[in-house]
């Protein structure tokens, strides 16, 4: 499992896909699995990476990591999970709206006041 993973590019290492398969982060046809299970054609995956879950059929296989144009042809992205990020995504952009984007970085001082206002805050 986590050397498709790793040959498909959902991850950068084999050792951030074991993680992630260790941490419950992906699902094989809907159960959890270990990093050692064997993958098989037409399986579906879930994937959770960051914001976002992907659902993926596995379309081929391959033990080595190869160019990404290759790689993307080893799964196939349901419909569903597609909508279903860019729901997410839109949400999230949505969310973040009315956030003003401050105009730089706090410093030392800004930092502190903004410490000190959360504490006097949250007591109330």
């Amino acid at each position: 499992m986590d050397k498709w993973l790793w040959a498909a590019r959902f991850f950068k290492t084999r050792s951030l896909a074991k993680e992630a398969i260790d941490g419950g982060k992906v699902h094989y046809n809907g159960q959890r699995c270990k990093p050692g299970r064997i993958v098989e054609l037409e399986a579906t995956l879930t994937i959770r990476q960051g914001w976002f879950e992907k659902e993926v059929l596995v379309k081929g296989l391959n033990e080595r990591r190869q160019a990404a144009s290759l790689a993307q042809m080893l799964y196939e992205e349901t419909a569903e999970s597609i909508v279903k990020r860019e729901q997410a995504l839109a949400a999230r952009k949505e969310l973040n709206a009315g956030r003003p984007v401050p105009f730089r970085r706090p410093n030392k001082r800004d930092r502190r006041l903004i410490h000190r206002f959360r504490e006097n805050n949250t007591d109330n």
